[in-house]
């Protein structure tokens, strides 16, 4: 199996995506495997299409704990509830429920996550995560990977043909979402 190591710079792999280590001087978690990384991702994306299926933002999200146990999992459902803060990578956050610690855990996401989100990573010390892509929408996750957190961006062709496809069809609907003007 290939294991993805830190670097000191973000650099893509054709074919293995993005990689983005923490800053210098940051300690950083242990690395995941790709092959673990692109199941949990399978988890994110089924979240996502769940989303797109009920007349939503298809982003999915899913958090593991730091023994690979999937402690919770979601989809954006701003459209759905009506409520703004509604992201996926907050209902995954939320349907985990109360952990003592989320330091070792891992968030993993469809889409590079938004200020928002990358708050809510820090904010409670999540130590990793996993982006789909964020070539359609580049968030926080520079930024995470400056303040210690390890960043592994996979490029994935799927998660970017979802929301390519999306952002084309309803793209005021996605405007609103990252909170841009049309």
């Amino acid at each position: 199996m290939q294991e993805l190591r830190r670097h000191e710079l973000i650099y893509t792999v054709p074919g293995k995506g993005s990689f983005v280590a923490p800053a210098a001087g940051v300690s950083a978690p242990a690395t995941v495997e790709r092959e673990q990384a692109q199941r949990w991702l399978g988890t994110a994306l089924d979240e996502a299409r769940a989303g797109l299926a009920e007349g939503g933002i298809p982003i999915g999200a899913a958090l593991y704990g730091a023994d690979g146990v999937l402690l919770g999992r979601g989809h954006n459902r701003r459209v759905q509830d009506g409520d703004p803060s509604l992201h996926a990578e907050t209902a995954a956050f939320r349907a985990a429920g109360r952990q003592r610690s989320y330091r070792g855990t891992t968030m993993v996401t469809t889409l590079s996550p938004c200020w928002y989100c990358s708050g809510l990573v820090r904010q409670f010390g999540i130590s990793r995560v996993v982006v789909g892509e964020a070539e359609t929408f580049h968030g926080g996750h520079d930024w995470l990977a400056q303040h210690g957190v390890e960043v592994i961006v996979l490029d994935d062709p799927e998660c970017t043909a979802l929301m390519r496809d999306f952002i084309t069809a309803h793209p005021a609907l996605w405007h609103e979402d990252i909170g841009e003007e049309t």
